[in-house]
């Protein structure tokens, strides 16, 4: 995303919050800060929690039984409009899933997807015209938290699959391997902006190859240029997503630097204030809906059943073979313990950070998958 439009339009919306309720009139009632009953939950209990600082990559995700934890059925039907950049993406596929196979009616919620730009959605969201983010938390969430915004992380999506060479590729110059690399000074194309959260494994592995987020000359180009620019010499380097990277993989001119961290997702679901203040019954039903999708559809290596993969491509839109191309994403609903840290680590090498840290509590809240799951934090 473009951070430098992006805070414009944050600081507009932090202005907006200043002189306006957040809840929306026909919003439920807000909910006392009284403590929550957590109940255990059948199913969750021996798998559906993980220590958020276990931090190994081989860690295996949080798990329930399949159809679990059962639907709680809110006792009025409620309305939530959660925005996403994009429905084509893999990463989304959990929540069409959940509003096509009806775990969200099960719940009492009616659900609307809503395709919107991030920098337009973050203002709507802390307003609470709109009641939850499909996204991460990039810069400009960051640097808007800082400024007043009432927006907390609340849920994860997604960490790579081992197999997954999506992330940092550049071309072999005469001499190299790669294992060594030097990165510094080099033309890097990518379609992701420096305020992403890919920044944060992009300076990992420009780090370990000489090179730093501010050691390199960025290039942001089109979804259709990047792979060009690379395979033709226009940048040396490129961030390169699923399944494109399969274009280049296994030619000797090219290597692959470094991808995601494995076992730490990067983005998903963002509260504003009117499911983290205002109706977190329905904040809970929403995360109680998700994690039970991904534990009856996702749990685990999803594309080996051919008469799914042919159930996502149609509901993504997008060719059964590009689908069947990458390996499965490991779903995953939980948050690692220093991500946003990591995060704002990156955002302040690339200088697209503002004002002081934000602590992980002020932007982290796990309690609402916590408490689908029946772990008593």
């Amino acid at each position: 995303m473009h951070t430098r439009k992006a805070i414009p339009a944050l600081l507009l919306a932090g202005a907006l919050l200043a002189s306006t309720a957040c809840a929306k009139e026909d919003d439920a009632p807000a909910q006392s800060a009284k403590p929550r009953d957590i109940k255990v939950v059948a199913g969750c209990a021996a798998n559906g929690w993980t220590d958020p600082a276990d931090l190994a990559e081989a860690r295996e995700p949080a798990r329930c039984d399949k159809g679990t934890p059962a639907p709680q059925k809110l006792k009025k039907e409620r309305k939530l409009v959660v925005a996403t950049g994009t429905l084509s993406a893999e990463y989304v596929a959990p929540l069409q899933v959940a509003v096509q196979k009806g775990e969200f009616k099960k719940e009492g919620l009616d659900v609307e997807l809503k395709v919107l730009p991030t920098p337009d959605a973050l203002p709507l969201l802390a307003k609470g015209d709109i009641d939850a983010q499909w996204a991460a938390p990039e810069a400009a969430v960051m640097n808007g938290i800082n400024g007043g915004f009432d927006i907390k992380w609340v849920a994860g999506n997604f960490s790579p699959d081992p197999e997954s060479k999506s992330g940092l590729w550049v071309r072999l110059k005469d001499g190299e391997t790669a294992t060594k690399v030097p990165m510094a000074g080099r033309k890097l194309g990518t379609m992701i902006g420096k305020g992403s959260v890919i920044a944060y494994p992009m300076s990992k592995a420009l780090t370990q190859h000489g090179g730093g987020l501010d050691k390199v000359d960025f290039r942001q180009l089109g979804s259709a240029d990047v792979l060009t620019a690379l395979e033709n010499g226009g940048v040396d380097s490129a961030w390169l997503l699923d399944p494109v990277w399969r274009k280049v993989d296994g030619k000797d001119e090219f290597a692959f630097l470094g991808g995601q961290p494995l076992g730490e997702p990067l983005g998903g679901a963002l509260f504003g204030p009117n499911l983290l203040t205002e109706d977190k019954d329905a904040g809970v039903a929403f995360l109680r809906a998700y994690v039970r999708t991904i534990n009856t559809y996702f749990a685990g290596d999803y594309k080996s059943d051919p008469a799914f993969v042919t159930e996502l491509a149609k509901l993504l839109k997008i060719d059964e073979a590009i689908v069947k191309s990458t390996p499965s994403l490991r779903m995953d609903w939980e948050l690692r313990k220093g991500t946003t840290d990591r995060l704002q680590d990156a955002y302040a090498e690339a200088g697209v950070a503002e004002g002081d840290r934000v602590p992980e509590d002020k932007a982290v809240d796990r309690s609402f998958y916590a408490e689908a799951v029946g772990h008593k934090m």
